[in-house]
């Protein structure tokens, strides 16, 4: 179960927009999966991603306000934003105040943005950069996240990068929303094959235990099929036979508006119902997010 500590309507719950003051590439948010304080790194802000996922929130309508990624400003943003949160000055800001003391705990800094992180080249240098924030401001218990997709694992930069969060308390969150590739065309519409996504899974989760989030939703009005379903947990339990090792499944619905109106959520009984069957036929342990 998540954290009752953190109520779901707090505003700074629900929003997530990944704009914040006149910040370009960091933001902050109030994550009920981090259990609190998440500092952001949108390493998209061109919004360009390599999936359509039917349930994204990006508004790609609206022209993106820089198409490059400056390390360098990446690198100041950050450090500033440390600065307001271990300050206090953050919890003063309207969107904060309902949760002022959950944001002086820096949970973790996420690399999550407008499109999938590890499209970009020098990945390895964007988690450098991380890595020095949370060392010269002393923030020992302060995690490091990739949130992906999973279509990126195997490429040199990112591999380099995750040997890198190993050594300071990464931490992988990587998608898996489907069974079968007909079901993965359909909800994440990614030109991906789905035996790629499956490949570098189990690639990265024999090097290090990893979270797997599943998003659950209906389509049309149709959740997910039982018949589907168990083509996923057949999928988890093929990852752990083959050595990979997941620490736990994130299952979650839809939380925000998305671009697409025949795409809906799942009452918190449809998603425990669904964890509850992951649980039966895997063994894992699954936490469940509205």
């Amino acid at each position: 179960m998540s954290d009752p500590a953190i109520p779901v309507h707090w505003q700074s719950v629900r929003d997530h927009s990944r704009s914040f003051w006149d910040f370009t590439y960091v933001y902050p948010v109030v994550s009920r999966r981090s259990r609190g304080l998440s500092i952001g790194i949108n390493l998209n802000p061109d919004k360009v991603c390599n999936f359509d996922c039917v349930y994204c929130e990006v508004d790609r309508l609206t022209p993106p306000r820089t198409r490059t990624l400056n390390l360098l400003q990446v690198r100041a943003e950050l450090a500033s934003m440390i600065r307001l949160a271990q300050s206090g000055e953050l919890g003063h800001d309207p969107k904060f105040i309902e949760a002022a003391p959950l944001t002086r705990i820096i949970r973790d800094i996420a690399f999550s943005g407008d499109g999938e992180p590890t499209m970009v080249p020098n990945f390895d240098e964007c988690v450098q950069v991380a890595v020095d924030l949370k060392t010269s401001h002393q923030l020992s218990d302060t995690r490091i996240v990739l949130i992906t997709d999973a279509a990126g694992l195997d490429k040199a930069s990112v591999r380099r990068g995750l040997a890198l969060m190993d050594a300071h308390q990464g931490d992988i969150w990587a998608k898996l929303d489907a069974g079968t590739e007909d079901y993965f065309r359909q909800v994440n519409r990614s030109h991906i094959r789905f035996d790629r996504i499956l490949s570098n899974l189990l690639l990265t989760a024999r090097e290090r235990p990893i979270v797997i989030q599943s998003l659950f939703l209906r389509i049309h009005g149709e959740p997910i099929s039982d018949i589907e379903l168990g083509a996923y947990c057949d999928r988890l339990n093929e990852l752990t036979a083959g050595g990979g090792r997941i620490r736990e499944v994130h299952a979650y619905t839809i939380a925000r508006p998305t671009p697409e109106p025949w795409a809906t959520r799942l009452s918190r009984e449809e998603l425990e119902a669904r964890a509850l069957v992951i649980r039966q036929r895997t063994g894992l342990k699954v936490e469940v997010f509205e």
